[in-house]
C-alpha cells in the first residue's frame, strides 16, 4: 500500500516522536518518520500467539519480552534531539534490564520479532534488517503471514552481521538460537487459510 505517511521534509528526532499525540503510532528511520498503519486481525492474531509463547517461557527469567507499541532506541547516551532512529517492533525481547524505561527499551535488545503487513513489508525486510544488523541485534525473526514462513537472522558476534538466514514454515518447530529450550509449533502460531 503506497498511502503510509511519510515525513521526510526534515530530520526528525526522538524529541519529535515523544511529542505526537498517542494515537499516532509512528516509527523514525535515520530521521524519516514513518506513520504506522493499523495491524490486521491475522496480523495481531499471529503477534499474540508468539507472544504467548515467550511471555510464558520467559515468565519469572531475566529476560523479557514486550508487544507493541514499545518504542526502542538503540542510542542509550544520545539526547533526545540527537537520536534520529526509533523503532517499535512487534516484539521484542529485552535481557539487560538497565535498558528497560518507563517508555521503552534504550540500548540494543536481545531479539526482534517482525510481522509483515503490506504497508511495511519493504521497511521491515530491509531497512530494519539493516538497521538491527548496525545496532547488533542479536536475532531477528521476519514473519511472513501470507505465506506462513519465518526468517531467522542470527548475529555472528565476530564480524557483526547477519549469518545466512534460516527459513521455517507451518510445518516446523523453530526454536530461538538465543533461548534453544525454547520449542515452537508453528501450527499453533499461524491460523489455518481458507
Amino acid at each position: 500500500m503506497g498511502n503510509t505517511a511519510i515525513k521526510n521534509d526534515r530530520i526528525y528526532t526522538y524529541a519529535d516522536y515523544l511529542s505526537w499525540p498517542e494515537h499516532e503510532r509512528w516509527e523514525i528511520i535515520n530521521g524519516t518518520a514513518y506513520m504506522m498503519a493499523p495491524p490486521s486481525t491475522e496480523h495481531q492474531r499471529i503477534v499474540g500467539n508468539l507472544f504467548f509463547q515467550f511471555k510464558s517461557h520467559l515468565n519469572g527469567k531475566v529476560c523479557e519480552p514486550f508487544i507493541s507499541p514499545f518504542g526502542v532506541i538503540f542510542e542509550p547516551l544520545a539526547t533526545e534531539d540527537n537520536i534520529t532512529t526509533v523503532v517499535e517492533p512487534d516484539i521484542t525481547v529485552v535481557c539487560n534490564t538497565a535498558f528497560i524505561t518507563d517508555k521503552g527499551c534504550k540500548g540494543t535488545p536481545d531479539l526482534i520479532i517482525e510481522v509483515l503487513s503490506r504497508s511495511t513489508a519493504s521497511r521491515d525486510m530491509i531497512q530494519k534488517r539493516s538497521l538491527y544488523e548496525k545496532y547488533r541485534v542479536a536475532e531477528y525473526w521476519i514473519v511472513d503471514p501470507t505465506h506462513q514462513i519465518i526468517t531467522r537472522y542470527y548475529l555472528d558476534h565476530k564480524t557483526g552481521t547477519y549469518l545466512q538466514p534460516d527459513y521455517f514454515d507451518k510445518e516446523n518447530t523453530i526454536s530461538p538460537i538465543i533461548f534453544p529450550d525454547l520449542q515452537i509449533d508453528l501450527k499453533n502460531i499461524f491460523p489455518e487459510q481458507s
